[in-house]
């Protein structure tokens, strides 16, 4: 039995999994720094990479450990290359290096938003293709269609803020604390979501891209006319924005998804990233499915969020298709992932 050891660490997460030939997961363990950036409302990225340094050793023992193993089963070493923060990228690609070229093992790159699609092909065996694949997280928020081949085809993208950046301002705004998606998600599920209103974003050159800036500001405004309605944390006024704000955040996403289903055929509708776990997203992308008679594939939280298993499965498919670094390997934070661009037009 083959196994490849997956390291990501291209934000603040830092994560070691192994994976076998078979596609079955037999570790996957993820340290956060959750209260290292806490205090700041945000992730420092000195401190993100700082930690990496720390956690890495540490988190690759324990995955070992899980998996009853040790590393002189490991057949291959696949590592994070990018998108990401260009500190937290280089501390797992300096160290899925030493370790490679120590063990002589193959070394693979892979594309942290590449990772997301194939985690999905860890949870669904088989995933039927071609299909649409709505991948959202903190840092990226990607429209695809995945093909039988393999391939993936850029529908739309976001041209400012991610989808979950943008809840994590709301929660900064309203100063509830971080990472702030969760706690919006929390206080969402008893508001209103009619209470505030959201205009859906468009653009006057007719692109179909993803927009949460302005959503971002409509918060803001909110927020500016009656600062003192949204003092207590707890209250209803607070509730309800929460509420509106993730209404309005999903009702875009799915709007795109709503019109690639009109030009692309597909036979899944699939949903990854941080953002996956967003319980509103979560219904509201199933119904939609089964409105359009499509079964609906979704990552599980441990599967949604940063994690090496999806690191380590499109490792394994890389590797298979002879694809390896040289110890050149850099970061690479604006590394594409897609194979092609075939750009939905606004309605």
């Amino acid at each position: 039995m083959k196994y490849v050891l997956g390291i990501e660490t291209s934000c603040d997460d830092t994560s070691v999994a192994i994976v076998d030939e078979g596609g079955r997961v037999c570790a996957n363990v993820v340290s956060s720094q959750v209260e290292e950036h806490a205090p700041f409302g945000g992730v420092v990225p000195e401190l993100a990479s700082r930690a990496h340094l720390s956690n890495l050793p540490r988190v690759m023992d324990k995955a070992l450990a899980d998996a009853c193993l040790s590393l002189d089963r490991i057949s291959a070493v696949a590592v994070t290359q990018g998108p990401g923060l260009i500190g937290s990228l280089l501390v797992g690609i300096s160290f899925a290096k030493a370790l490679a070229f120590a063990r002589e093992l193959p070394l693979i790159p892979v594309n942290h938003i590449r990772g997301h699609v194939r985690a999905l092909a860890l949870e669904f065996d088989p995933v039927p293709r071609p299909a649409l694949a709505l991948i959202v997280s903190g840092g990226h928020t990607h429209l695809f269609r995945w093909q039988p081949d393999d391939a993936i085809v850029l529908l739309t993208k976001t041209r400012d803020d991610a989808a979950g950046e943008a809840f994590d301002k709301l929660a900064k705004m309203l100063d509830l604390g971080f990472p702030g998606g969760p706690l919006v998600d929390r206080l969402a599920a008893e508001g209103d979501p009619r209470a505030f209103e959201f205009s859906m974003p468009r653009f006057r050159d007719g692109s179909a891209d993803y927009s949460f800036s302005g959503l971002k500001t409509a918060a803001a405004m909110h927020l500016k006319r009656d600062p003192h309605a949204f003092r207590d944390l707890s209250g209803q006024r607070v509730k309800d924005l929460c509420a509106s704000f993730q209404a309005a955040v999903v009702k875009h996403l799915l709007q795109r998804v709503k019109q690639a289903l009109k030009r692309e055929p597909a036979e899944a509708l699939l949903l990854g990233g941080g953002v996956a776990c967003n319980s509103g997203l979560r219904r509201a992308f199933e119904a939609l499915a089964k409105q359009a008679g499509l079964p609906a594939m979704m990552t599980s939280p441990v599967l949604s969020t940063d994690n090496a298993a999806m690191i380590a499965a499109e490792g394994w498919h890389l590797w298979r298709a002879g694809v390896t670094a040289d110890w050149d390997l850099n970061p690479n934070v604006s590394l594409k992932a897609y194979d092609e661009v075939r750009f939905l037009a606004n309605e």
